[in-house]
């Protein structure tokens, strides 16, 4: 078994987990009448994160459609790698932020979006800026913004779906008050450790095929050295909603904050591709 197919197995083991603690949680709180609920919560905002997630998140960034003319060499390079991947054009998209980050969004290749922020193009080379495009057309490939899509919607069910059952009659659960207080306590703290573990073991995946399809991981390596330094020293003013979308969490992380951050230590994803360099049969 391939890091490419572990890693989908992985996810879906993932995402079945948090489905699960979903309906758990309906089921423990509310009895029958919970468990429905939170079948049709999952439902209902799983079928609007699919159709619209990309058009949420590029909305809440600000991003702003960006056409060949008006950004010639981005563009050029966008769709080399396509070509390379065997992917469609994504469209193009701009952000006003000075932090240097991107992103990418989309329910699948077909309708999928790349999104770089005004600080990204001043800041990095030609190479650079290629090793992370490189790596959200791998995000693109396979799909990944449609998990995180799916992952940050079931999170939040588990998050806020203990107030809507107590309003529909959490107050009879059989499980009791205690019972009660330490799922409502320990539900979103199991939300983000489950999101936590699906975006890092995707970001790791990325990086690894964005090497591959770009040929330079090196070049990917230091522009996340340089990406890493230009988050800790300009902020943006980003969603945490989103935040897990950006190549390089866009807000800072101090503190304990780290340990429940959504991306993977860059000094470890830097040291991986470094690795690669040595070893060009780890990109395979």
């Amino acid at each position: 078994m391939n890091a490419s197919t572990q890693n989908n197995l992985k996810t879906f083991m993932l995402l079945a987990g948090l489905t699960a603690a979903v309906l758990l949680l309906g089921l423990g709180i509310g009895n029958s009448r919970g468990l429905i609920i939170a079948a049709l919560f999952v439902a209902a905002m799983n079928i609007g994160s699919y159709w619209f997630s990309d058009k949420i998140a590029l909305k809440m960034n600000r991003a702003q459609p960006v056409s060949q003319q008006e950004a010639p060499q981005l563009y050029s390079t966008v769709q080399h790698l396509a070509q390379r991947a065997g992917l469609p054009m994504p469209s193009l998209y701009i952000t006003p932020d000075m932090q240097p980050n991107a992103f990418a969004t989309g329910r699948d290749p077909q309708h999928a979006a790349i999104a770089v922020t005004q600080g990204i193009l001043q800041m990095l080379s030609p190479t650079e800026l290629e090793g992370v495009l490189a790596h959200e057309m791998s995000h693109i490939k396979h799909r990944d913004i449609l998990i995180s899509s799916v992952t940050a919607t079931l999170a939040g069910v588990l998050s806020f779906l203990p107030r809507v059952l107590w309003f529909f009659g959490g107050r009879d659960s059989s499980i009791g008050m205690v019972g009660r207080l330490a799922m409502w306590i320990l539900a979103p703290i199991a939300a983000m450790m489950i999101q936590m573990m699906v975006s890092r073991s995707r970001e790791f995946e990325a990086d690894r095929e964005g090497a591959r399809l770009c040929g330079r991981p090196v070049a990917l390596a230091d522009a996340l050295r340089r990406l890493e330094s230009g988050a800790q020293s300009i902020p943006m003013q980003a969603n945490q909603a989103t935040a897990h979308m950006y190549i390089i969490n866009p807000l800072r992380a101090d503190g304990l904050k780290k340990l429940f951050s959504s991306h993977p230590p860059t000094a470890e994803r830097v040291a991986r591709l470094e690795a690669m360099a040595n070893n060009p049969s780890l990109m395979e």
